[in-house]
């Protein structure tokens, strides 16, 4: 017992001393054009060995890190490079970050006609998860099998199915429970054995994909997403899983805009498809001078939302496409029009209230981001409730009789 009195004391006193060697890093990340950037993600990694501190920007773009040892960081807000950052003992210090951000995050992740508004892109924190959660869900929405509702019943049953017989249904089934629970090494090792046996399943090869993705190994994931497209290029499924990445190391590669483009001339009546190429146009373009392309981009957005007049992602789109060209006005409708065919949509009434503050309407201003703060914080609780069921499943997985790996 003294012992352990001991030893909680010590660590009390550890503690209170790291406090007073503490520093502070605060800053505001802005676009390109200067404004502040709302949600975003900031990284903040030792170059010592050391857990990388995350947080996010508030509505006024600012970031806050504190409880610091001094030291040598990288710092970096997402999207954007690493800069380094130098604290002293109980130092603190101001850093700005600017980003030019791919303002076509998706922000609403739709497979086959049906938006799920828990898995969000866009200006929010946390994009690269997202979009990783969206991916996992697209995944599974290619299964026509529904398990049991106890998920790590589920997985074991699907893992007992594909032991017996190691079938195309059975290895999708057990990788696809797997990804959705983000238990993604395991996974992948199921896929990778699916798409030996089965090299011509699409299914397969999106879900190993979407598995490389979520460990974070954007080489091997952009391998098999761009097979997948290659598989059968008529076949819209894989542009629509391409469409949804949100890593700047995968977007930005030979390869990604092409297939999208190709597409969108394979589907030209396809709303989806004319909305993912001008996503990966804009996410390509060369610099902010470069002129050509924000006038193709209107144009193959314009094009989708004819075709798909209740289409609010791209809606938004124009929104901020117009807002970037010093349009108000249009920018404005736009963003309303958003609003009003996609009412579950948050990020529209977060730039609706820049629009009208800029426009010198601040009341309409004000109104509109206090309905984007209600919506993301509910939305924000309700992807928070969604994980921590999924950090249960993973630890019940371990704990329990663990998924073995395929052979």
């Amino acid at each position: 017992m003294l012992l352990r009195w001991i030893s909680v004391a010590l660590c009390v006193l550890a503690a209170a001393a790291g406090a007073q060697d503490a520093g502070t890093l605060e800053g505001t990340v802005r676009d390109s054009q200067g404004r502040p950037t709302a949600a975003a993600t900031v990284y903040l990694q030792p170059k010592a060995m050391g857990q990388t501190l995350r947080a996010n920007t508030d509505t006024t773009g600012t970031y806050r890190f504190a409880g610091l040892r001094a030291g040598d960081y990288l710092l970096r807000a997402e999207g954007g490079t690493a800069r380094p950052v130098t604290l002293g003992d109980r130092e603190s210090k101001k850093a700005n970050l600017t980003v030019d951000y791919a303002f076509f995050d998706d922000p609403n992740f739709i497979v086959a006609g049906v938006t799920d508004p828990v898995s969000r892109g866009g200006h929010g924190s946390d994009t690269v998860l997202r979009s990783s959660e969206a991916l996992a869900k697209a995944t599974a929405e290619l299964g026509a099998a529904e398990g049991p509702g106890d998920a790590l019943k589920a997985v074991r049953e699907y893992q007992r199915a594909a032991e017996l017989n190691p079938s195309e249904p059975n290895l999708f089934n057990w990788g696809s429970e797997l990804l959705v629970h983000r238990t993604a090494e395991p996974a992948t090792e199921v896929f990778a054995k699916g798409h030996r046996l089965f090299p011509h399943s699409l299914r397969l090869l999106l879900g190993l994909a979407a598995a490389w993705y979520a460990r974070g190994d954007y080489e091997q994931a952009s391998r098999s997403f761009f097979e997948a497209c290659d598989l059968n290029p008529s076949d819209p499924r894989p542009y629509m899983f391409l469409g949804k990445i949100q890593s700047i190391e995968i977007v930005r590669l030979p390869g990604y805009a092409e297939r999208l483009e190709r597409f969108a001339k394979l589907h030209p009546d396809n709303a989806w498809a004319n909305y993912y190429y001008a996503v990966g146009l804009w996410k390509q373009r060369k610099s902010s001078d470069d002129s050509e392309t924000p006038a193709r981009v209107r144009e193959v957005l314009e094009k989708a939302v004819h075709l798909d007049p209740r289409m609010g992602a791209a809606y938004l789109q124009l929104g901020i496409l117009y807002s970037e060209r010093n349009d108000g006005a249009k920018a404005i409708a736009a963003y309303q029009r958003a609003i009003e065919v996609s009412p579950e949509m948050d990020e529209p009434h977060y730039r609706l209230g820049q629009a009208y503050e800029r426009n010198g309407q601040k009341e309409r201003g004000r109104q509109e981001l206090e309905i984007y703060e209600r919506m993301s914080r509910k939305l924000q609780q309700d992807m928070e409730r969604q994980r921590s069921e999924t950090r249960q499943f993973v630890i019940e997985l371990r704990d329990g009789t663990p998924a073995a790996s395929p052979r």
